[in-house]
């Protein structure tokens, strides 16, 4: 196990809303560019989307759900070196969906975020040779 640890007081929470037709993503990455931390987490998240684009586990290939659907759950981490963020749908039939987010995940009627941005650390993704992918790794 590989851990760190910072003051709750080092945490400080920016709160979105995004419109209809912003990208999930590509929201998250902007407003995490925009702000001086350099380490970073989704503590909160509710909204729609009117399509969704996830890589499910075990697989190299993006797949599509289109809408409207229910953010049931969104969590990850954001760096420099882009997010790992896990995003878990729902349909109107409740039959739930999840994977990997990826760009092009568009938004129905709102998105609620808030990201917890941590003062005095770094997060980045270097190669892992045991996993053969880009994993987190703190400074």
């Amino acid at each position: 196990m590989i851990a760190t640890d910072w003051p709750a007081t080092a945490t400080r929470f920016l709160a979105l809303r995004l419109p209809p037709g912003a990208d999930l993503r590509g929201a998250i990455e902007s407003a995490f560019a925009a702000e001086p931390e350099a380490a970073g987490f989704l503590a909160a998240a509710v909204g729609s989307l009117e399509l969704a684009r996830l890589r499910p586990a075990g697989r190299d290939d993006a797949i599509e759900v289109a809408g409207p659907l229910e953010i049931v759950a969104l969590s990850g981490t954001v760096s420099a070196d882009g997010p790992h963020l896990h995003l878990a749908v729902s349909d109107s039939a409740g039959t739930m969906t999840g994977g990997h987010l990826l760009t092009g995940a568009r938004i129905r009627t709102t998105a609620e975020l808030v990201l917890a941005l941590a003062a005095g650390q770094r997060f980045h993704r270097p190669h892992d040779p045991a996993t053969g992918y880009n994993e987190l790794a703190f400074d």
